[in-house]
């Protein structure tokens, strides 16, 4: 059997429930298990700086960690840039201070508020002396996917019938319907997050670990050997399956 390899879906800045989670995998696999974070480490949450913060640490460490990039770190990420830059893709009328969103939480972890009436370029000014640069840095250098011989771990999804070289950044950070909705087989099983469901899901050619921690519910760190996946629980495996 291969050797086991490790997810953790959204964190949206839980990073309470982020150390529950690598506990779990720690109890599973030890301290220095490989482990494929799926992106969406910022917004909504408490803590989205104390969640960067671990991220960052670990990998300084030399912990096996992957992380990968979600559509929430690239709003942050574009932000935090000499010129803030929106992403188009949002719905028109919304933007990364949306109280759906999650921005405003994200920078109150930095001790930078968002009160209702402030100039962004003055915003601005105030996160780029209060963001440390390492946590710029890592956002900056997030991968798109990880690719193993039978997964693929990317944020959001892909685009189907398209080939991975030749994917976008834009699909792989926040595509949907396309992606969920495709009932044909992937060349691998794809897991992935982005869409926060009830509770981790097994749909057959994909695999969503998105448990919607940035509305409060738990973060279930999954184990794969080969495409064989089980949850982590307090318990231990759980078998999850389509």
């Amino acid at each position: 059997m291969t050797s086991p390899l490790y997810a953790v879906g959204d964190i949206h800045g839980q990073s309470a429930m982020l150390d529950h989670a690598l506990d779990l995998i720690a109890a599973d696999g030890g301290a220095d298990a490989p482990i494929v974070f799926l992106g969406d480490y910022t917004d909504r949450g408490p803590d989205s700086a104390g969640v960067l913060d671990r991220l960052i640490a670990g990998q300084a460490q030399g912990r096996p960690w992957t992380t990968l990039k979600g559509n929430h770190d690239r709003m942050f990420e574009w932000f935090m840039e000499d010129t803030p830059r929106h992403d188009p893709h949002m719905l028109v009328g919304y933007h990364w201070f949306h109280d759906r969103i999650g921005g405003i939480e994200t920078l109150a972890s930095y001790g930078v508020p968002v009160p209702d009436r402030i100039r962004l370029e003055d915003l601005h000014a105030q996160a780029k002396t209060e963001v440390p640069q390492a946590h710029v840095d890592f956002l900056r250098g997030l991968d798109l996917y990880h690719l193993t011989d039978d997964l693929l771990f990317v944020h959001a999804g892909i685009r189907p019938g398209i080939a991975l070289a030749e994917q976008s950044e834009k699909d792989m950070v926040w595509i949907r319907d396309a992606f969920l909705t495709n009932p044909d087989p992937h060349p691998w099983l794809v897991v992935h997050g982005h869409t926060a469901l009830d509770h981790p899901q097994h749909f057959g050619n994909r695999i969503d670990l998105d448990g919607g921690a940035g509305y409060g519910r738990p973060i279930v760190p999954a184990v794969f050997q080969g495409r064989d996946c089980w949850l982590l629980t307090d318990r231990g495996r759980v078998p999850l399956r389509p």
